[in-house]
């Protein structure tokens, strides 16, 4: 799964002026993103826009808020699930990103680790939208995340991984003009893990309400047996 990310604004900046979307940014580097608060997106709709999603996605169609279950899409079954499959082939947005955290299990232990490119530059993940009513009538716009098999760097992490798109897919993927699953999956695929860096991160990024660079501080060797702290519970 994907729960945790890293977005500095720099590096928001750099893909928005890539999709030709400005510069201007309203938005602070952000060291501890999870589930259910809102990240910076790009989609078309059909015109290519800059968006605010609630990660977390609601299908239109829902009677509740079930955002805090669909943080994550499977790419295997998007073709497939109710929840997915509309979105899949018309609401697809990139997600930007400079890095995301993922957590090994070791017996009772939780140990974070950081994965970002190996030349530590912004990637996009490839995720649906939709817009659901609440109950009382306003409007909200969610998202999710996609995942999928992982690469030979995540898998002694964890069985899962996000799609990590590069600049060149951002305008295949965002191609509202392109519907068919079978021209959409070969963008779902795995990054080479030559591709791709990763180090192990202080327990500080385990607490949801910690922010700020100190989340990118390298595991100490006097933590490493420590119990984790209080997340979210979507790790």
């Amino acid at each position: 799964m994907c729960t945790r990310f890293v977005l500095l604004q720099e590096h928001l900046r750099e893909m928005l002026q890539r999709l030709g979307l400005g510069e201007d940014v309203e938005f602070a580097s952000r060291y501890n993103i999870a589930p259910m608060t809102r990240v910076p997106a790009v989609r078309a709709k059909p015109k290519r826009e800059k968006a605010s999603l609630r990660w977390g996605l609601v299908p239109s169609w829902a009677k509740e808020d079930v955002g805090f279950k669909m943080v994550n899409a499977r790419a295997e079954t998007l073709a497939e699930k109710p929840a997915f499959r509309d979105a899949f082939q018309k609401r697809r947005c990139v997600i930007p990103a400079s890095g995301f955290y993922e957590w090994e299990v070791i017996g009772r232990a939780r140990k974070p680790w950081l994965f970002r490119r190996r030349d530590e530059q912004p990637f996009g993940f490839a995720g649906l939208w939709d817009t659901w009513r609440m109950p009382d009538g306003a409007m909200v716009e969610t998202c999710a995340v996609i995942t999928t098999v992982p690469n030979e760097l995540m898998r002694p992490i964890h069985h899962r991984m996000p799609v990590m798109l590069t600049p060149e897919q951002f305008e295949p993927w965002l191609d509202p003009s392109t519907t068919q699953p079978e021209k959409l999956a070969p963008l779902l695929q795995p990054p080479l893990a030559t591709t791709m860096s990763s180090f192990a991160v202080s327990r500080h990024v385990s607490n949801v309400r910690n922010e700020g660079p100190d989340c990118l501080a390298p595991a100490s060797e006097d933590n490493a047996g420590e119990a984790p702290q209080l997340s979210l519970g979507f790790e």
